[in-house]
């Protein structure tokens, strides 16, 4: 197990198993010293943990939970990485995360929602989990998804 794999042990995570296409992509590809995944979703063994839209109100998804969700999102990144590289004590510097949202037309809180993804990378990288990133609020995702977070990592 990679020092990363342990760090997230000690949150009471696991690496799952890669998430499978939900369409004509594969989940991770390296090129030039960089992996890049694919979007990744809110995805535990093959389903969905919750589908619509983030905001406050009736029948929205609590900007709390969503956050929430990201991590899960962040996670199954991390494995998309994983069946990449093998070993996830290669990564060198998480470079870039951007993070989706469906959201509510009045919702403006994408940033904070998509820290459930940055915050899980920096707990399990440390150091090398720092990295840029966009917050996007977008009318829709696959599946209706509220969350879909994509990475950028650096290995050796």
């Amino acid at each position: 197990m990679s020092a990363v794999e342990d760090r997230l042990a000690e949150l009471g995570l696991s690496v799952p198993e890669v998430a499978k296409p939900v369409a004509a992509y594969v989940p991770a590809l390296a090129h030039g010293g960089l992996v890049y995944t694919s979007g990744q979703l809110p995805m535990r063994s093959g389903s969905l943990v919750a589908t619509g839209k983030v905001g406050e109100g009736d029948g929205l998804i609590d900007p709390a939970h969503a956050k929430e969700l990201a991590q899960v999102c962040a996670l199954n990144a991390i494995a998309a990485v994983k069946s990449v590289v093998g070993d996830l004590d290669r990564v060198t510097q998480v470079v870039k995360v951007v993070g989706f949202v469906a959201s509510d037309p009045a919702f403006t809180g994408q940033p904070g929602v998509v820290n459930g993804a940055s915050e899980l990378l920096g707990a399990a990288f440390g150091e090398a989990g720092t990295h840029a990133r966009s917050a996007v609020g977008v009318a829709s995702l696959p599946l209706d998804a509220p969350v879909e977070v994509e990475i950028v990592v650096a290995v050796s």
